[in-house]
């Protein structure tokens, strides 16, 4: 991808994002102070190249995953501070271990809006179901079923893929269950007394605003890993 086409890449993500809606030329040709025309063509390489789509004839275009995939291996996450002090509060107001957790765990759905999910040795931790199965792209049975099956083996697949890294994100088709339901997973693995491989994350849409979700997530299993020593 040349320079203009990754920000308009990004351009693309970040809008579709907000609004749920296709992105078309005109919404970003003033953004790039160029005429849509040009616009057009950059993204009808994009789309070429496979990180955008039409979803339908004479919409504007959305992410695919591949799509998704560049715009977050090129993100640098910033911290918001705000939304940190906030999940910061609670987990040390909570009290035990396991109110914590689940304090933890739904503070992020709050903020985020995804379903707040947590796994620590035997024990599954989930916040926010009803706001995960409202977003639009889970509105049909497939999808909502396609996200029920991750939710429903998800102990076993990270104990199978156990991530190693501090932040992993599975986006659409990565996810070695529910390929095609549409779902992204942000997950931090930390360690806790209770098991060398605690996990906690989100699960949501594709449509994601994934820098400050995942510097958040990232953030959330840095402080509980500290708090639970």
């Amino acid at each position: 991808m040349t320079p203009r086409q990754i920000n308009i890449l990004a351009a693309i993500v970040e809008l579709y994002a907000k609004t749920a809606e296709p992105v078309g030329s005109l919404a970003l040709a003033e953004q790039f102070e160029a005429s849509s025309a040009t616009i057009r063509a950059e993204m009808a390489e994009l789309e070429r190249n496979g990180y955008i789509m039409q979803p339908h004839i004479s919409a504007g275009r959305v992410p695919t995953d591949k799509g998704y995939r560049a715009y977050v291996n090129a993100l640098e996450p910033e911290p918001d501070d705000r939304t940190h002090r906030a999940v910061a509060k609670r987990v040390s107001s909570a009290g035990e271990a396991d109110r914590a957790i689940k304090t933890a765990v739904e503070t992020l759905a709050d903020i985020t809006h995804n379903l707040g999910l947590a796994t620590i040795a035997d024990n599954l931790y989930l916040s926010g179901m009803a706001s995960l199965f409202q977003q639009p792209e889970f509105s049909s049975g497939a999808k909502a079923y396609e996200v029920a099956r991750l939710l429903d083996s998800l102990e076993e697949w990270l104990a199978e893929a156990a991530p190693n890294d501090p932040i992993s994100v599975y986006i659409g088709g990565e996810n070695p269950i529910g390929r095609s339901s549409g779902a992204t997973l942000i997950i931090s693995r930390f360690e806790s007394p209770y098991s060398d491989r605690s996990y906690i994350g989100v699960l949501g849409p594709t449509r994601q605003n994934y820098g400050p979700v995942i510097s958040l997530v990232s953030y959330t299993g840095r402080l509980l890993q500290e708090a639970l020593v």
